[in-house]
């Protein structure tokens, strides 16, 4: 489970930051920027954790329970045509540098989950597994979700026949059968794997 012992021994403002998005066959990268107090309530404590590992009532909730204790958290994402033209690596670190920028506060330290850094001029630490680790990065692998799955529910209305709403881009059958029978659309990314490559966009 996470805590807060890599905030507390840096010290000072720090941030955790986390990215989804980068596996789907469709829709930008999100990532968000946190900035947690330390004085949350143990059981909106007990209910942080990877992302991943919450079901999307949980993470509502939890959300909930951080903006209405103070935490600081923005968002950043990176366009289909973003990661198309730079790779999902370089546009995941574009997305979370836009979240950090649109902190309202400048952290002395960004705790960045994975094993590379976004290069921010703020100095940063890699904890690989960050968001089972360190409370503020699941803070923010949890907003990013948020988000992300929103921006897919969304879509799948105005794109129907592939499940985003469920499956939010990611490749399952249904997503892939969708693809097949009804071809890409401008949300889809080009350039991952051969079903999307060279299928004409809809609009």
């Amino acid at each position: 489970m996470p805590d807060f012992s890599y905030e507390l021994r840096l010290g000072g403002i720090v941030a955790g930051v986390d990215e989804v998005g980068r596996g789907p066959l469709a829709g930008p990268v999100v990532a968000a920027a946190a900035i947690l107090p330390r004085n949350l309530p143990e059981t909106l404590l007990a209910m942080i954790d990877d992302s991943k590992k919450l079901t999307a009532a949980r993470r509502l909730a939890v959300l909930a329970g951080l903006h209405a204790h103070g935490a600081e958290i923005a968002l950043g994402a990176a366009s289909v045509r973003e990661i198309t033209r730079l790779n999902i690596l370089q546009a995941s670190f574009l997305a979370m540098r836009r979240a950090i920028a649109r902190l309202p506060r400048v952290p002395g330290h960004v705790l960045v989950d994975g094993n590379k850094l976004p290069g921010v001029s703020v100095p940063c630490t890699a904890l690989v597994g960050g968001d089972g680790l360190s409370f503020s990065i699941a803070a923010a692998s949890i907003a990013a979700k948020v988000l992300r799955d929103g921006l897919m529910v969304r879509l799948d209305a105005r794109y129907p026949g592939y499940g985003w709403a469920s499956n939010a881009g990611y490749g399952a059958a249904v997503h892939r059968a969708g693809i097949l029978a009804l071809g890409a659309t401008p949300h889809h990314r080009p350039n991952f794997g051969p079903l999307l490559r060279g299928l004409n966009k809809i609009e």
